[in-house]
């Protein structure tokens, strides 16, 4: 049902007529930054200031500038103030401040440190504004009507350096947002001259990376960087800075991302020390003051502070990622620029300031050379000039009187009719007149600066060296490139500690530390269960665990939890997933898969297998083929290196072989060579070490070369050998 006042639209309409407005609105005179580098609200801001005579005089409070700014900008008394809050040099949230303050005005890097109400804080404009006010009163910029049309400002300022990448600015306007990084003033300077030199000009030589004024250290990808200087668009790492106090066991951090604040990062800190994802800290806390930022961290003795603070590079806001989008308005048009955009289109529009200021300066002068061409006239009878003045009647009349007596128009008669009584001398007047040559000298040079666009550039270069001669600044920001910086991957993260690990003939596995294992070494098991094997390794090692099925499963041992010795342990068909009846018979522990495995199998041969065939770049989990079927496998076993091995046969036949006569292959499932050969139809049926075979004369046993059948068992070196895999 319509109600009465209901109009039907299309949404089309509604979207042109309502949304796009304000949409531009937010875009043009709020959010986005102009070629000059200040949004609408901080050039309001400072223009309001120039003209409180801030740039010269003595500070006022802040309460006086905001309330004063408000002639300019309609918002609310605070959103005014805390725009005055980050332009200030307490608030430390720019390179070059433009605010010289007193009092608090918070922090940038603090959440919660806030800034004093503007009734007790004291501002006035810092000297750099000089270049950012600089012959403001000579045209060199459009003014338009405030929002009541009761007063002029400016829509832009005639910045003398291209201070839109000098200091950082951020804004979401409505479907786009503004992200600035901030330059070094000395290298932006330096890069805009070269670049007016010549326009082909390699960036990257002379402006070597943003600068925040946070410090820390930036992270230098040649990649990433290249992008934001062609594109506009791109991000960069940035890091903390510290430094170790070995006296106090602390670590003191300086310097924090821009992106960032210490409230976030102690937050941060504590979580991950209250999850027990860090141990090795004992306290944090902040100990910013006067000299400036600084965040505590207490630290175990036997903590490595670098290898520390890499887990919280990863972990914490202490390493962030600054994203840029140089999106700026030109001529009233959102566009993001890369580096050399930037500069051609600041170039175009300071070019086009000192045309204007050229042009204002020609005209004043070829004004005051129009009033000094009539006052030389009057020079050849000054008391003809007195006469005229004293016989003329009335006041009116004086100055059309002094057109006819000496042929000068009204502007010049005006000029010369104010001319106080005790100025009517020779010595006055002549010294005026000689002015006229060099007016005449200045005008001309002007013209030839306003016709020439090199003579302009010069004076733009002048300009510059000058800036950078006087406000340059050593960088705050560090580089370092990528790769000096170690990688931060998740095994930094993982805490490695010595430990043990044993498994059982039923597929129960146990990884236990060791300082829990000698706190409580009972073990427990099934009670027709026994322990196979047991290794001992540590937290960061990888681990092979081979079954019965001709597999191997990775693991890297981190991913299995530890257990105490009194609990039975993980359930390797559960945690592996292995196929019914599938048990592991062998497990294996490496840092580098350096090393060999060695196969032996029923038929007498032994299989030499590189560990390194293992190892694999997309890290499976399950490999088939781990060794040979071809015939029944009675052992397996890890080599680090070479070494003598017994080999025992189904009729009592012993051969002591050394594992250097077999090469090694890289196939997983080679059957291997010949080690003992069959006699009888007999089998190998056990592989042991020397040191568990107790034989008295080893020489007996040994042969030189394989294959070989090996010698009968001798009476008085009987016993248990006959040993085999419980498969």
């Amino acid at each position: 049902m319509k109600t009465k006042n209901h109009i039907e639209q299309k949404i089309i309409d509604t979207l042109e007529q309502n949304y796009m407005p304000y949409a531009m609105s937010v875009i043009v005179s709020r959010a986005i930054p102009e070629i000059d580098g200040f949004k609408p609200s901080h050039r309001k801001l400072l223009y309001t200031m120039y003209k409180m005579g801030l740039l010269t005089g003595a500070r006022t409070k802040s309460a006086n500038v905001v309330g004063q700014t408000m002639k300019l900008n309609p918002h609310g008394d605070m959103a005014i103030y805390e725009t005055l809050v980050r332009l200030t040099r307490g608030n430390d949230a720019l390179l070059h401040p433009f605010i010289d303050s007193k009092g608090n005005f918070g922090k940038q890097y603090s959440r919660d440190m806030r800034f004093a109400a503007p009734r007790y804080t004291e501002v006035k404009l810092d000297k750099l504004c000089e270049e950012v006010f600089g012959n403001l009163d000579k045209n060199t910029v459009d003014f338009v009507d405030n929002y009541d049309g009761t007063l002029k400002e400016p829509t832009l300022l005639p910045t003398t350096f291209p201070n839109i990448l000098v200091n950082a600015n951020q804004g979401i306007a409505v479907g786009m947002a503004n992200s600035m990084c901030s330059f070094n003033l000395l290298e932006v300077c330096v890069t805009t001259v070269q670049y007016i030199l010549d326009e082909n000009v390699e960036i990257s030589h002379y402006l070597k990376a943003p600068d925040l004024a946070s410090g820390g250290q930036l992270i230098y990808n040649k990649k990433d960087m290249d992008d934001i200087y062609n594109t506009g668009k791109g991000g960069f790492k940035l890091r903390a800075r510290y430094r170790y106090d070995k006296e106090n066991t602390c670590i003191e951090i300086f310097e924090i991302p821009y992106t960032t604040t210490t409230e976030a990062i102690i937050d941060s800190i504590a979580d991950l020390v209250k999850d027990g994802k860090i141990k090795d800290i004992n306290d944090v806390r902040d100990e910013t003051d006067l000299n400036g930022l600084k965040l505590t961290l207490d630290i175990r003795k036997s903590a490595d502070p670098d290898a520390l603070m890499n887990k919280l590079y990863r972990l914490t806001p202490l390493q962030d990622t600054f994203s840029c989008n140089f999106n700026i308005l030109v001529n009233g048009s959102p566009k993001v620029l890369g580096i050399k955009g930037i500069l051609r289109e600041w170039l175009n529009f300071r070019i086009n300031c000192i045309k204007r200021q050229t042009l204002y300066d020609i005209e004043r002068n070829n004004e005051k050379l129009h009033l000094l061409l009539g006052l030389r006239k009057i020079l050849l009878d000054i008391d003809k000039a007195i006469r005229i003045i004293r016989e003329t009647e009335h006041e009116v009349q004086v100055v059309p009187n002094l057109m006819e007596g000496f042929g000068i128009d009204q502007v010049q008669a005006e000029f010369i009719a104010e001319i106080k009584l005790r100025n009517l001398n020779k010595e006055y007047i002549l010294k005026r007149v000689s002015e006229v040559d060099n007016l005449k000298k200045e005008i001309e040079d002007l013209k030839g600066i306003y016709g020439s666009e090199d003579k302009i550039r010069k004076i733009i270069i002048r300009q510059l060296n000058d800036i950078a001669k006087k406000y340059g600044q050593p960088r705050r920001t560090e580089i370092i490139h990528e790769e000096h910086v170690e990688e931060i991957t998740n095994e930094h993260l993982i805490e490695d500690y010595n430990l043990r690990l044993f498994l059982t003939g039923q597929n129960y596995f146990k990884k236990i530390p060791l300082v829990s294992l000698r706190a409580n070494p009972e073990h427990k098991v099934k009670e027709d269960d026994k322990i196979l094997q047991e290794l001992e390794t540590h937290n960061k090692a990888d681990l092979l665990l081979f079954s019965d099925k001709f597999t191997v499963y990775k693991l890297k041992i981190y991913e299995i939890g530890d257990c105490k010795a009194s609990s039975l342990g993980e359930y390797l068909p559960n945690l592996l997933q292995l196929e019914p009846e599938e048990k592991i018979i062998y497990m294996v522990s490496t840092d580098d898969y350096k090393g060999n495995m060695l196969f032996s199998f029923e038929n007498g041969k032994c299989a030499k297998i590189e560990l390194g065939s293992y190892a694999t770049k997309t890290n499976r989990k399950k490999l088939a083929n781990a060794y040979s079927d071809y015939s029944k496998l009675i052992d397996m076993r890890y080599l680090e290196k070479d070494r003598e091995l017994v080999a025992f046969s189904s009729i009592d036949k012993v051969l002591v072989f050394d594992t250097s006569n077999i090469s090694s292959k890289t196939t997983r499932d080679s059957q291997g060579v010949q080690v003992l050969k069959s006699k009888k139809g007999s089998t190998m049926t056990t592989i042991r070490e020397v040191s568990e075979a107790g034989f008295a004369d080893l020489d007996y046993y040994r042969t030189r070369n394989i294959p070989a059948t090996g010698c009968y068992l001798k009476s008085e070196d009987e016993g248990d050998h006959q040993i085999s895999l419980n498969i």
